[in-house]
């Protein structure tokens, strides 16, 4: 009997192979009802105008990077703590990111070093709601409001997550979820895209799909695009997975509670900060840290709970300390101290909506074996 705990784990039923198997036998593949379904569920729950469904969270980030006009010497300010794809974004259109610390509790950008960030060829911010808390976005709206910029929001580990009622993705030019299959829903790959602009959603439905617009013949293009379709297999899972996504949170939130109480007897772990006032977070992942004391040992103690069959990863390695951001734009350590501290520090334990409070204790009690097995390393 395998005994290991995965990091994380799906929640799929018999609804969601209902919905896939309703694709198959109806034989309508791609660019079917599903698509628009699924986006207009998307739009209905983010509280937005529209909602465009892509093959991936990086490819609507990619596209917004395109559409919103982005390009060679243009800077966008953005978190270094983070999955690389929200930087990647700009690399794929010559736009340059420049980075800025985060902060050292809620591990989110930081507003104050963001807005130190701006020059003359700042077009854009790009916060990331990191591990699903969102970011403090009123003071990135009134930041690019007084600097004529645009706001993509990273929402893609952020489904579900609200500032006073408002959903994370919402407040910006554009944000963009994304379905990976440790998301709070997941379609296997996908990603969509939400917005409040009727323009801009109708040209990333054109730049999805090889640049054809609705008002042409297959085979003739408007301008240059890119295969970023979503099938309709993914889009019924979507739908079939966006019914469930209260019920997913609370059942995230009840695992996170778990860990928190027990996490308390380990004096040298740090668990997630508590949510602001007004906030709700729609916990994507769960990462401790260890105390500053104890960095050294990180890896080590990652190495224990490996062989104790505990899934866990450190997340995240600083974007600016990637051999090729470091090679391209001469970044080196010590420029942005907080990430890297945090990163030095993190823990990503198991974490997902059926695990039992038997498996979280002996997540925690595994933990507690690897601290102590490492303590003179």
């Amino acid at each position: 009997m395998d005994q290991t705990i995965p990091l994380a784990s799906p929640d799929l039923d018999a609804d969601d192979i209902a919905a896939v198997t309703a694709v198959l036998e109806d034989r309508h593949l791609s660019l079917g009802p599903r698509l628009g379904a699924f986006e207009r569920a998307m739009a209905r729950y983010a509280g937005t105008g529209d909602a465009v469904a892509l093959s991936s969270g990086t490819a609507g980030l990619h596209l917004l990077i395109h559409a919103l006009g982005l390009g060679a010497g243009d800077e966008v300010v953005t978190t270094p703590f983070s999955f690389v794809a929200s930087s990647n974004c700009m690399l794929f259109e010559n736009a340059t990111p420049v980075f800025a610390d985060i902060d050292p509790a809620t591990w989110d950008l930081d507003p104050d070093a963001a807005r130190a960030a701006i020059t003359p060829r700042t077009r854009a911010l790009l916060p990331v709601h990191v591990f699903g808390r969102p970011c403090p976005m009123p003071r990135f709206v009134e930041i690019a409001r007084e600097h004529g910029l645009q706001l993509i929001e990273d929402s893609c580990e952020a489904l579900g997550s609200t500032i006073d009622g408002k959903m994370a993705g919402s407040f910006g030019h554009a944000g963009v979820y994304a379905f990976y299959p440790n998301k709070q829903i997941t379609t296997g790959e996908g990603g969509m895209v939400v917005t409040n602009d009727p323009e801009l959603s109708g040209l990333l439905r054109s730049l999805r799909n090889q640049g054809r617009t609705s008002d042409r013949q297959w085979l003739d293009h408007a301008r240059l695009g890119w295969n970023y379709r979503i099938p309709d297999i993914l889009c019924a899972l979507g739908i079939s997975q966006l019914a469930k996504i209260e019920r997913f949170i609370e059942a995230r939130q009840r695992v996170f509670d778990m860990y928190v109480q027990r996490l308390e007897r380990l004096d040298e772990i740090l668990p997630p900060h508590p949510p602001a006032s007004g906030h709700r977070v729609s916990w994507f992942v769960f990462v401790v840290a260890l105390r500053e004391a104890t960095r050294a040992r990180r890896d080590a103690v990652l190495k224990e709970l490996g062989s104790r069959g505990i899934g866990c990863r450190a997340y995240f390695s600083p974007i600016h300390l990637q051999p090729f951001y470091r090679e391209r734009f001469g970044l080196r350590e010590g420029m942005f101290p907080i990430t890297e501290s945090v990163a030095a520090r993190t823990i990503a334990l198991p974490f997902f909506n059926r695990l039992t409070e038997e498996k979280v204790e002996r997540v925690v009690e595994a933990l507690e074996l690897a601290l102590h097995a490492t303590r003179h390393v």
